[in-house]
């Protein structure tokens, strides 16, 4: 077996990018590559789906059905796991589950790791959204001197574009599908007037590889890096983008809409329910203006 490059949550947002930026940067300097010869790992929880069908034929891939909550020590070692990328899902169990991964990576010799983090603003242990308290205590634990063999670095994105913009996309495809009707208002998550430096998960996905098949992973051990779009934008400018593509005004919406959290919350366990509300103030960061350009 070979060096292997493991890819955790690779048919996620994320994941599938840097599987794809992998492979391709592998293939094309061959040889040349300090990681020639090491394998790519993408795990997955279902190796029928669609994604995880395409990533299994790009070069150099190899795709694994596992529960990454299932990692040990002895796991990373018999695959021979060197560098590892983790994408974990905002999960109430998060903390429980990456940080077992990280141990076990620290305890079977993983070189290096690179992990999503959030917006960069909410980490800090006093964050009211839950899942970003888990990022921070993930990577003061990870700051720790028991952990200094392990190198990572964290990327934390401004705001993710699918999740900004997924309101509006639903709105002009009702809009479309309903010969022009608009029944319901358009609820944005941005704030009137806070630009916010939002960046597509695809172009995640390539920033990780760079970082994953770097000669000299300790360049950039401990990083915390801002990643962000090439352009702010704000809730005026989304609703300006609707109008223009149904080619009438927005006869209804609202900005700071987080209503959708309220959805989530009534489908989750009922321990969890709180937590999960939590998230309503995960971009009140953003709407005081903090998610624009590389932010502090």
């Amino acid at each position: 077996m070979a060096p292997t490059i493991l890819v955790v949550g690779a048919t996620g947002n994320t994941g599938r990018s840097a599987v794809a930026a992998l492979s391709q940067i592998l293939k094309q300097e061959g040889s040349n590559s300090p990681l020639a010869g090491h394998r790519i790992l993408a795990l997955t929880r279902s190796a029928q789906g669609a994604a995880a069908q395409h990533l299994a034929t790009l070069p150099g891939v190899e795709v694994l059905e596992f529960n990454w909550a299932d990692v040990t020590e002895a796991w990373l070692r018999d695959q021979e796991v060197a560098r590892a990328f983790v994408a974990s899902a905002v999960d109430p169990a998060q903390f429980s589950i990456e940080s077992g991964f990280l141990v076990a990576a620290l305890r079977a010799g993983v070189e290096y790791v690179v992990r999503i983090s959030t917006t960069a603003g909410n980490v800090r242990p006093d964050c009211d959204a839950y899942y970003a308290r888990t990022h921070w205590a993930i990577e003061e634990m990870l700051s720790t001197p028991v952990f200094e063999p392990l190198k990572w670095t964290s990327l934390q994105p401004n705001a993710f574009s699918a999740l900004a913009f997924f309101t509006a996309g639903l709105f002009v495809k009702k809009y479309r599908e309903s010969s022009g009707k608009q029944d319901e208002p358009l609820r944005l998550l941005a704030d009137p007037d806070a630009p916010i430096g939002i960046i597509d998960a695809d172009d995640i996905g390539p920033i990780a590889a760079r970082l994953l098949v770097h000669a000299d992973p300790t360049v950039h051990n401990r990083g915390k890096y801002v990643v962000n779009g090439p352009e702010d934008i704000t809730g005026r400018q989304m609703v300006a983008m609707v109008e223009r593509e149904i080619g009438a005004p927005v006869r209804e919406f609202s900005y700071k809409d987080m209503s959708y959290v309220e959805s989530m919350a009534a489908a989750a366990d009922e321990g969890h329910r709180t937590l999960i509300l939590s998230i309503r103030h995960a971009m009140e960061v953003l709407w005081r203006g903090r998610g624009v350009g590389f932010d502090d």
